[in-house]
């Protein structure tokens, strides 16, 4: 215990630095260390093991097996050490430590993900947890701190004077369909045009699904009667690439799904009129202090907004 307490960091570097060179002297002058003092720091530490640490032969300083054992921990004890400060400046930079994130689904697809994939090279040693959920369970999250940050929608009976809301964008839907789709390459699809069809659409109350109704009823159509009501998107591929049913979907998760990577099955219709859904916001509480890590992460959402 004596030993320990008096050992330093230059002392163990000295004889990792002995047991590479194999010379004293040499390694006294690469620790900017006099040789004198790098052999009476080695007379101390093996007086107190009551053993060589090294052979001293005319080839150099050879290593003994009570020296191996000793040099094999002085490695872990350096290298923890070394990680330990690489931690700590990661930590201190926000390229470290653990970040949770809760958004809907478009903004999850359009503005997370490219930030993650950003995240990756610039700090890969940063925990990134992303939940997708519906804004009301978002909210709830935030306000029992299981999220640093949300994108999400502020449910009208919510107080958001808890919140700091940061302004982001409205979400255009798309309406996906597989390629062979009657109407898929038609231009200027008009609404009354969907309704013989089969749909699978989020359950009611959900934005996307408001926004659907709200242009069906502001061009004097009437709802869809056969509709399968799920927000999974599992549900929604099995449904559109074995059927003609129509799903409404965010422009990000249908741009996704359109994508020649997936297969190219899948494609989105031509509509004459616009829908898009209320805007959704990035928001954090007024009362608690983001992480250096969760900062980093928050400020490159806003910058992508």
């Amino acid at each position: 215990m004596d030993l320990i307490r008096r050992l330093k960091l230059t002392h163990l570097k000295l004889l990792l630095k002995i047991a590479e060179v194999g010379q004293i002297q040499i390694a006294a002058g690469a620790l900017n260390m006099s040789q004198p003092a790098a052999s009476r720091i080695l007379a101390e530490i093996e007086r107190e093991v009551t053993a060589p640490l090294f052979t001293r032969t005319p080839k150099g300083m050879e290593v003994t097996p009570v020296g191996a054992a000793f040099l094999r921990r002085a490695r872990v004890v350096l290298s923890e050490l070394d990680g330990l400060e690489t931690e700590v400046q990661q930590l201190i930079k926000g390229q470290a430590g653990e970040v949770r994130i809760g958004a809907v689904t478009g903004p999850a697809v359009g503005i997370l993900m490219p930030v993650v994939q950003q995240l990756r090279s610039e700090a890969p040693e940063m925990s990134i947890t992303i939940e997708v959920s519906p804004s009301t369970d978002l909210v709830r999250g935030l306000e029992e701190g299981r999220f640093d940050f949300i994108l999400a929608r502020i449910p009208g009976w919510q107080d958001s004077r808890e919140f700091m809301v940061h302004p982001a964008r409205s979400e255009a839907v798309r309406l996906l369909v597989r390629r062979t789709h009657p109407l898929a390459g038609r231009r200027g699809v008009r609404l009354a045009d969907l309704l013989v069809y089969d749909w699978v659409i989020q359950e009611r109350g959900s934005p996307i699904r408001q926004a659907v109704e709200t242009a069906l009823h502001g061009a004097g159509i009437p709802t869809p009667h056969r509709v399968v009501n799920s927000s999974s998107l599992l549900i929604v591929l099995s449904l559109i690439t074995s059927t003609d049913a129509i799903s409404p979907q965010s422009r990000e998760v249908a741009d996704l799904l359109d994508s020649e990577a997936l297969g190219g099955g899948l494609t989105t219709l031509d509509l004459a009129a616009d829908i898009t859904v209320t805007p959704y916001f990035a928001i954090r509480h007024n009362t608690r202090q983001l992480t250096q890590a969760a900062t980093l992460v928050f400020e490159k959402v806003l910058r992508s907004l």
